[in-house]
């Protein structure tokens, strides 16, 4: 899923392919996303990009003396969990192009895309962050630092520090990939109560002997985990490319991939969250870690996470097993696992929800007869504990 340094490497491409470009006419929506018409029509105007956290600002610029005579708007994105954005022909479109933006004649017309595979993507009219998101680890790291530092009495940090980490109020930007490396860097167990592990870092001062030289060099050699915060996705920034996700193309994603020190990595353990969200660690999960769980330890020596080892990206089951299968093996149906219910922001709002799937009525047999109902055993639901997700 794009973190905070996907969604700032996708505002840096923004600039960088469209600094030269005039765009007009409409903004065409596709006709399956759900998301608002944009209602912005322009003979001739630009477009920029900033990012904060986990969003994205696009603001559509008319030139002086464009028809009709329109304000600037602004667009805010949020990736969801495949968003992202290409420049193209116009006449070779992304299957998954969701919002279009054209460019203007003469010379080659081209279409500036949101592409989102999966429809979770989210844009909002009007400019505005999202309220109640916390300063960008990225770009406002004193004012993110004081936010969390200030505010550790709320019940967020209560939690374990894998789950508090994902509270988009206090850490806009993190996400899981970059929760599990931070904390693997620091030997933090990622079920150690988050205040513990924050608290300490109130009453940490440089001593007032040092000089500006030494204090940078001490802060270097050992960072704190707000300062990881920051520097840990600015090193994926450095990487170039567009970061997180295999659909970034092979050679940006190989780079990422040597990056990664835990996510997904061979012999790193794994552990579901409350909020059904897989964390990767070494070592000792922490006190607070889900009881009755067992961690799994990656074996395979494959670099790549699998999509059944990150369940942020995986698909709900597509199909349940036959009737005739179940019939076959006389075993009551059990409710396939499903994403945790709800979003918001004290865990990452793009990821997606997925409703539960009611009875399914059976059905009267080809010959007539009612096929005999089945006694449903008393099973625990294999469900998550449905809250919030990143």
């Amino acid at each position: 899923m794009p973190e905070g340094p996907e969604l700032h490497l996708a505002s840096q491409f923004v600039n960088e392919a469209c600094r030269a470009l005039v765009f007009g006419g409409c903004v065409e929506k596709s006709s399956v996303s759900r998301n608002p018409e944009v209602p912005f029509e322009s003979s001739a105007y630009r477009i920029s990009a900033s990012a904060r956290g986990k969003e994205l600002r696009l603001i559509l610029s008319p030139l002086p003396g464009a028809q009709p005579p329109q304000e600037p708007l602004a667009l805010v994105f949020r990736f969801g969990m495949s968003g992202s954005f290409q420049l193209v022909p116009r006449e070779e479109l992304p299957r998954h192009a969701h919002l279009r933006f054209y460019t203007a004649p003469p010379g080659r017309r081209l279409a500036l895309c949101f592409v989102d595979i999966r429809r979770f993507g989210r844009w909002d009219l009007g400019g505005k962050w999202q309220p109640g998101r916390g300063p960008c680890v990225l770009q406002e790291y004193q004012q993110f630092r004081e936010n969390v530092l200030r505010n550790l009495a709320d019940k967020a940090f209560d939690r374990p520090i894998c789950e508090a980490l994902l509270d988009q109020r206090f850490f806009n930007g993190i996400g899981n990939y970059l929760r599990a490396e931070i904390l693997y860097r620091l030997k933090i167990p990622p079920f150690e109560k988050a205040r513990s592990v924050l608290e300490a870092l109130q009453q940490h001062r440089p001593s007032p002997e040092l000089t500006l030289s030494q204090k940078i060099r001490t802060k270097l050699q050992n960072p704190d985990l707000l300062e990881l915060c920051h520097s840990v996705p600015k090193e994926v920034v450095q990487l170039g490319g567009k970061g997180y996700g295999s659909e970034s193309g092979e050679e940006d994603f190989a780079a990422f991939r040597a990056w990664l020190r835990c996510y997904g990595m061979p012999g790193m353990s794994s552990l579901q969250d409350r909020h059904g969200r897989t964390i990767w660690f070494q070592g000792d999960p922490g006190p607070l870690a889900p009881k009755g769980r067992k961690s799994r330890k990656k074996k395979s020596k494959a670099t790549q996470p699998s999509p059944e080892d990150r369940v942020e990206d995986s698909l709900p089951p597509s199909k349940a097993p036959s009737r005739t299968r179940r019939a076959k093996r006389d075993l009551p149906k059990r409710t396939a696992t499903q994403w945790p219910e709800g979003t918001s922001l004290q865990q990452d709002p793009e990821a997606p929800t997925v409703p539960k799937k009611g009875r399914r009525k059976g059905r009267q047999a080809a010959s007539g007869h009612c096929r005999p109902r089945k006694v449903k055993a008393d099973i625990p639901s294999l469900e998550p504990e449905g809250t919030s997700a990143s």
